[in-house]
């Protein structure tokens, strides 16, 4: 026998050849064949060589071996069939053979069974039963084999029926645990994956006792066109993990980030107007949505078929085209879509009635069948126009959208959104593809009119209401982002798309320029109320002035809520909802109030005062103590506190009478969010020494109040929330933070603690630094944007970079887009004054220089 050192050696070689060829475009078909033999032979020796030729036992492979194919890191599924227990020393030798393979470098799954027991477990077990199912013997006993085969095939093992509906149930049990969009998909598992294609195979193939899908077609199963895409879907799969397996030199089904650009550089992808690696999983996500809707049909298609259970299905006739088959909708008659406006019949048709929430697998086949034979966008069409204008402005009409989405309708009718179907940015913001976030959109949309969910979108789900029409709201969602990809700004490309698809759907002049206003300025109320300071009178009244009347303020809420609970699960959170609903109704005051009435802000203070104020006395505080303390208090600090939260700390910093530090934390959601008061002396390292303890904690800071008293004390407030989106509820949560804190301003320490390392997830993002200046609104402050990477202790070491530049922090807004940090700085030097041009320099290099990712 040759060496396992040998062995091994050769395998590698022969996956450098493999390699080679995949490089130079081989048929990956031709390349897991090649694999499966190379092992094939390897065992047939291994088995002769160990003493294992006997009539009493055979060396079987079963799953994906199987089936004769291998990738060059897949598992090696053995089955060792016997005739009857094996004596000792066959057991040895099994042991032997089996050493062997593992030192070789395969890794190998093995049972040992007779044919009884191999039956009998496939009984109760479909995974085992479908691994079996896929068999061939490699070496031994055929007789044996012959056998365990005719037993398997007889229906009393797993008849059709029953193999049908355990398949199905374990291909819905695996989709409920991830999504087709994930961000690092599993090739294998997640929806419109390999088992999606091979869940098709195997119970067709269980019934009809053939041995290849291509034999499907012969039965009437499959249509060759079907079969064509199947095969051109499954080898691009295929080209995919076995990138995959060469690159991470494992066993991987995951497209892990890390991985992602070297895969995509193995593939074949280059850099363009869109990275490598955003061509790659383009590809991959139109791949998925192509086998999700095959896998829909040809499942239905077999239990229409096979199963005879058409007829349990309830019949209601809808007219003379169409009828309700149970919860899908079916054509009659010789309705075959050869017209474009049959298509958009077809979903408008959906609309009558709610209960319908699929298309019928024939009339999916025949809209499939047509959808190919279209030679220009069908909103060229006049009539199609005129269907999906009627879908728009129906009040269900987001679901039928949805359903054209699904079946790839709207990408035939609008050739923009062709152009984002399947699109991803690869970063940790976007979630989604871009089509797969519209379409997610919409659907926040129509929740918004739904009882059910208003909870979720209290304030989104009264404001939609009041919209004069809908419909202008849903185009808006469609075109936000149809630009992206393209090369430019998006908002303004998706803007001129906007217009000119009004213009062409007869749209009058004032709600075209409401869609396309909607379009270009659909990120500015999020950039607004996550990035400035909304507390001042000015930042609302400029926001204002562009929004300009109620009803675009109106639609722009409802587009920016749907638009940022739809990029990613936990991106919507109480905090942004808070900011969110801040902004609404202080521009609904100014625009009512009107520019030639600004606020009075000497008026608001007094108004915060005196409201505090009475509060206070009420509960048994001494007005002298009140004014005593607040005399140190600068007007800023009651403009930028409501009356609750001056109630508060004013009430704690008597009682609490010391000059040592004052740390509360509210046990009741603030403005979204879980509120950290901070009262000390004011010291050098006050924020990043406070940032440090926050990060150690796992805690996300999403806003600082940065202010010191007349007698040098801070009156610092932090809105946190923990980093999945929630608010801290739990006290010995609290409790910790809150000693953490103190105990951390008790001591002086001129050094930031270690803090953890950055994240698997997020090593291959590479964010360049940019520091920006910016004009600042308050006299005496400078305003700095800062863009960065998301590194751990982030906000610590730009506190501690601001000390050590002589910068004092006013006040910051921070904001986390998937891997990248953007974070709003308003600073005054330690003399109280804007930064002169010279400081500026020395900060932005010291930012640089620090915080550049490596």
């Amino acid at each position: 026998m040759n060496t396992a050192l040998e062995v091994k050696a050769a395998l590698v070689t022969q996956n450098e050849h493999l390699l080679d060829r995949f490089k130079r475009k081989h048929n990956i078909v031709e390349l897991v064949k090649q694999r499966c033999a190379a092992v094939d032979t390897l065992l047939d020796s291994a088995w002769k060589q160990c003493g294992l030729c006997q009539d009493s036992i055979a060396l079987v492979a079963v799953g994906g071996f199987g089936r004769g194919i291998l990738h060059p890191y897949s598992d090696v599924d053995l089955l060792f069939l016997v005739e009857a227990e094996p004596n000792e020393d066959t057991r040895e030798k099994l042991s032997q053979f089996i050493a062997y393979l593992w030192d070789v470098g395969l890794e190998i799954g093995h049972s040992v069974r007779t044919i009884s027991e191999s039956i009998e477990l496939g009984k109760n077990d479909i995974t085992i039963a479908t691994a079996q199912l896929e068999s061939r013997i490699i070496i031994g006993s055929d007789e044996l084999y012959s056998s365990l085969k005719s037993r398997l095939r007889q229906d009393s093992f797993w008849p059709s029926n029953d193999f049908f509906l355990a398949k199905k149930a374990e291909q819905k049990e695996r989709h409920e645990k991830s999504s087709a969009f994930d961000l690092e998909p599993n090739l294998k598992s997640c929806p419109g994956g390999l088992r999606d294609l091979q869940t098709i195979t195997w119970v067709a193939i269980r019934h009809f006792k053939a041995s290849h899908i291509e034999e499907l077609v012969n039965h009437g199963f499959l249509l060759q066109e079907e079969l064509d895409e199947l095969i051109e879907c499954r080898n691009f799969l295929w080209d995919l993990r076995f990138a995959l397996h060469i690159i991470s030199g494992r066993d991987e089904n995951r497209l892990l980030f890390d991985l992602q650009r070297e895969v995509a550089s193995l593939m074949g992808y280059e850099d363009a107007t869109q990275l490598a690696v955003e061509q790659m999983m383009r590809q991959y996500y139109q791949t998925v949505r192509r086998v999700m809707e095959l896998n829909q049909m040809l499942l239905q298609l077999f239990y229409r078929a096979t199963l005879g259970r058409n007829k349990s299905l309830e019949i209601r006739p809808i007219n003379e085209r169409y009828q309700r088959k149970g919860k899908f909708i079916e054509s009659i008659g010789n309705t075959d879509f050869s017209k474009p406006e049959q298509i958009l019949e077809l979903f408008l048709t959906t609309l009558r009635y709610p209960s319908i929430k699929g298309i019928y697998s024939l009339t999916l086949r025949k809209l499939r069948t047509a959808r190919r034979k279209l030679t220009e966008p069908m909103m060229h069409n006049e009539e199609c126009r005129k269907l999906f204008m009627e879908i728009l402005r129906h009040p269900r009409g987001i679901s039928a959208l949805s359903l054209m989405h699904k079946h790839k309708i709207l990408s035939y009718y609008l050739p923009a959104w062709h152009n984002i179907e399947g699109q991803m940015q690869f970063d940790l913001f976007h979630a989604y593809t871009v089509d797969e976030h519209t379409h997610r959109l919409l659907v926040r949309i129509d929740r918004f009119f739904q009882a059910e969910h208003k909870d979720n979108y209290p304030l989104a789900s009264i404001v939609a209401r009041q919209l004069p029409k809908r419909g202008l709201l849903v185009l808006a969602a469609i075109f936000h982002d149809i630009a992206k990809g393209r090369g430019g700004d998006h908002s303004e490309l998706g803007a001129v798309d906007a217009i000119d698809f009004c213009k062409l759907h007869n749209l009058n002049n004032h709600d075209g320029r409401l869609v396309a206003w909607l379009v270009q300025n659909h990120l500015i109320m999020s950039m607004v109320a996550q990035r400035r300071d909304i507390s001042d009178p000015e930042v609302v009244a400029e926001f204002a002035g562009t929004v300009r009347d109620s009803d675009r303020l109106n639609y722009l809420y409802c587009l920016t809520v749907a638009d940022i609970a739809a990029t990613n699960e936990g991106l919507w959170n109480s905090w942004k909802d808070s900011l969110l609903k801040d902004l609404y109704f202080s521009s609904q005051r100014t625009l009512a109030r009107g520019k030639e009435k600004p606020i009075d802000i000497r008026a608001r203070v007094r108004e915060h005062q005196a409201k505090a104020k009475k509060e206070l006395i009420k509960v048994g505080f001494v007005e002298s103590d009140i004014d005593k303390l607040w005399q140190n208090f600068n007007a800023d600090y009651f403009l930028r506190h409501d009356p609750n939260q001056v109630i508060w700390h004013t009430g704690a910093i008597i009682k609490h009478n010391s000059e040592e530090p004052l740390v509360l934390l509210s046990k009741q959601m603030s403005r979204g969010g879980t509120e950290v008061f901070v009262y000390c002396k004011n010291r050098p390292r006050l924020f990043a020494n406070i940032m440090a303890v926050m990060d150690n904690k796992n805690v996300d800071v999403n806003d600082a109040n940065i202010m010191t008293s007349k007698n040098d004390f801070a009156l610092d407030t932090f809105i946190i929330l923990e980093q999945n989106g929630k608010t801290l509820t739990s006290s010995s949560r609290i409790q910790s933070l809150q000693k953490a804190i103190v105990k951390s301003l008790s001591k002086e320490s001129k050094k930031l603690p270690k803090f953890r390392k950055i994240s698997r997830k997020m090593r291959p993002f590479k964010v360049k630094t940019r520091v920006t200046f910016l004009p600042s609104n308050r006299n005496g402050t400078t305003m700095v944007e800062l863009i960065t990477l998301d590194s751990p202790g982030l906000l610590a070491k730009v506190g501690d970079i601001f000390y050590q530049c002589g910068a004092t922090l006013v006040g910051a807004k921070i904001s986390t887009i998937g891997e990248r940090a953007e974070d709003f700085f308003r600073l005054r030097t330690n003399c109280g004054q804007s930064l002169n041009q010279e400081q500026k320099a020395a900060l932005k290099s010291a930012l640089i220089e620090k915080l550049n990712s490596k």
